[in-house]
């Protein structure tokens, strides 16, 4: 699907909403809302939204018809995913067949996190089922994972930028 990324900036203000058409006509309806916290340096930055349709989203086929990887930001293969972010990151939605295997290795030091939407996975000897997420070490590169069962997950990995979240209102 497609990705609204936001930089809230010095302040933004955004409606949340879906089409007439879904409206009238119902269904399923997923979606994920991640808040990633800006350097100090860039708190004040002039607010930014950028449409990422699903057309845009970079797509790497894994080995062995194993899945695929799609970029919403930082690179994997020698590709780049279209989000322009402020801090070195991945964010990859990763599909995966069964018995399918994915060796996304992330540099070391980064802060690493994989959420698993449907499925189940192995992540690095670990089991982890739908709607569960785990956090990696920061020491080694290696995440391997392995479906258990067809699976849909989020792997979400950054540079630490060591500062403190402030929360304030229903804003953070």
């Amino acid at each position: 699907g497609d990705c609204q990324w936001m930089t809230a900036g010095r302040g933004i203000q955004h409606s949340e909403f879906h089409s007439k058409s879904f409206s009238e006509s119902g269904g399923n309806f997923e979606m994920i809302q991640l808040w990633i916290n800006l350097p100090k340096k860039f708190k004040n930055t002039k607010p930014k939204y950028q449409s990422i349709t699903a057309q845009r989203v970079v797509e790497v086929p894994l080995p062995e018809e194993s899945g695929a990887v799609r970029m919403f930001a930082g690179t994997f293969e020698g590709k780049t995913g279209p989000a322009k972010t402020f801090t070195p990151m991945n964010v990859w939605n990763i599909s995966l067949n069964k018995q399918g295997v994915a060796n996304v290795s992330q540099p070391e030091g980064w802060t690493t996190m994989v959420a698993v939407l449907k499925g189940l996975v192995r992540v690095n000897g670990t089991d982890v089922n739908a709607h569960e997420l785990i956090q990696l070490s920061n020491e080694g590169d290696g995440v391997r994972i392995e479906a258990k069962q067809a699976s849909v997950l989020l792997l979400l990995a950054g540079e630490p930028i060591d500062e403190p979240i402030a929360g304030e209102g229903p804003f953070v």
